[in-house]
């Protein structure tokens, strides 16, 4: 029961680390879909994915090893001084560098937007590597606290640039970059981050090591770019920039189930790597994916079920398509959602290159099936084939991950849950009260009946509570 208690607190923290920061972003929504052109929406939301794609590329990924890497001597202070030097040394030295030829290849920019992106780009690097370094040491409350103020102090920042001063995409990308900056500085205050970072700790051979660990997680990053941006490319290729604002729109609301996606990952990583050499992980992998798979499909019920009233308040302006596409995106988060669970065993494992593989394996999927439809049924293609390479990806990991760990799942209820889910997607999108009434039963039903004990003992908690008081 410790380690469950464990799982359950640290999955709460990280949860209100990611939780608030979608907040804002669906603070801000309105507000950028109201004040920015589709032409304006569509290269912002361009911005920001590249920037996501270049972050593993140059740096290698070692921000994940940071992580893992302390997890493993978190009591050992000398190895702690020698894995959080030699990491930082790394990751300032390369960015340096990428920060360079990045503000040289965006010439077509103005130079003043130029630098806004290699600053925005250099300081969520910096908060990448110093947030894995808070994770690894336990910090996780650390960790929440400096996403929120990061996500807070942006939203209100973009809320006075584009609202009240119309400075755009510059103030946009000044706002995210001041949110970040000032979470670095609490991070690095709140670890004596100073007592750490020392020249003589930088190790050559660990740093090889841990590159070894971490390399293989850039193509799946990579891999991640593909499964996330080359949608966002085909359609603005294809379809046009305007279109990809629609289709970037459509992903908000099934996103916000990755804030429960990336509460629970995260958690579950570090308690999968820390009871890795339990005698009873077979049982404990087992009984957490199946606690985890209920979960997550019951919250995804639920978003679905108020898509209809979230989707009028939340998005503003003619982008009444989106709401077609998004059953084929809350089915492809789910399946995201349960491949990671498998991910966290692999990262466990330090089996990393499984990790990247199957996901160039998912990316090729879903950027063959985008490209095959995307002129025969339009916007649909790119939502469609990222459900579809997503549960390849599920299924593949949940298979090779048998290979070194021994798991069994519950195979009628996966397949009952995900038809379920599938219909109240079909139901969603038929627009009539009646319907969305019994979405509503039916998604409540779903969440009740498939974690009854949890929810009953949330219940309980609440009324003792209550009594209390």
């Amino acid at each position: 029961m410790k380690r469950e208690r464990e799982f359950a607190k640290n999955t709460v923290i990280l949860s209100i680390g990611s939780f608030l920061p979608k907040i804002a972003t669906f603070i801000t929504l309105p507000i950028l879909t109201a004040y920015l052109t589709k032409s304006e929406y569509g290269t912002y939301d361009l911005i920001i994915t590249l920037v996501s794609l270049m972050l593993p590329a140059v740096t290698l990924q070692i921000q994940s090893a940071a992580f893992r890497f302390l997890i493993d001597c978190r009591k050992d202070e000398k190895k702690v001084e020698e894995i959080v030097s030699t990491i930082l040394f790394f990751t300032l030295g390369v960015s340096i560098v990428a920060l360079i030829i990045l503000y040289f290849a965006l010439y077509k920019l103005s130079p003043f937007t130029r630098i806004l992106i290699s600053v925005y780009f250099f300081a969520d690097i910096i908060l990448l590597a110093v947030q894995q370094v808070a994770r690894g040491l336990g910090r996780n409350v650390w960790y929440s606290i400096a996403t929120t103020i990061n996500s807070f102090l942006s939203m209100v920042l973009i809320v006075i640039v584009v609202k009240q001063l119309t400075l755009g995409i510059n103030g946009i990308l000044l706002a995210h970059a001041a949110g970040i900056i000032v979470s670095i500085i609490f991070l690095a205050f709140k670890l004596k981050l100073h007592t750490y970072f020392k020249i003589k700790m930088f190790s050559k051979p660990l740093l090889v090591e841990m590159l070894k660990y971490s390399w293989p997680m850039v193509p799946n990053n990579l891999s991640r770019w593909v499964l996330n941006l080359s949608d966002r490319l085909v359609v603005t290729a294809v379809l046009g920039i305007s279109t990809n604002a629609v289709y970037a729109v459509a992903n908000k609301i099934p996103n916000l189930l990755n804030t429960f996606q990336s509460a629970f990952i995260f958690a579950w990583q570090e308690n999968a790597s820390i009871a890795l050499k339990d005698k009873d992980s077979s049982e404990y992998y087992t009984k957490m994916f199946d606690r985890i798979f209920c979960i997550l499909s019951g919250v995804t019920a639920l978003l679905i079920a108020s898509t209809p009233i979230v989707f009028k308040i939340l998005i503003h302006g003619d982008y009444d398509e989106a709401y077609d596409q998004m059953p084929f995106l809350y089915l492809g988060v789910l399946f995201s959602a349960v491949s990671a669970f498998s991910g966290g065993i692999y990262v466990a494992y330090k089996k990393t290159k499984n990790v990247g593989l199957t996901t160039i394996a998912a990316a090729g999927a879903n950027l063959l099936i985008n490209i095959s439809l995307i002129h025969f049924i339009g916007l649909y293609a790119a939502s469609i084939s990222t459900m579809l390479s997503y549960f390849i990806l599920m299924i593949y990991r949940m298979v090779n991950s048998l290979k070194f760990q021994k798991m069994s799942y519950n195979i009628k209820k996966i397949v009952v849950l995900i038809v379920l889910i599938s219909i109240m997607g079909v139901l969603s999108v038929q627009r009539n009260w009646i319907i969305d009434i019994i979405n509503l039963v039916l998604g409540c039903g779903i969440m009740y009946f498939f974690n009854a004990d949890m929810v009953n003992a949330m219940f309980k908690k609440a009324i003792m509570k209550i009594k209390r008081h």
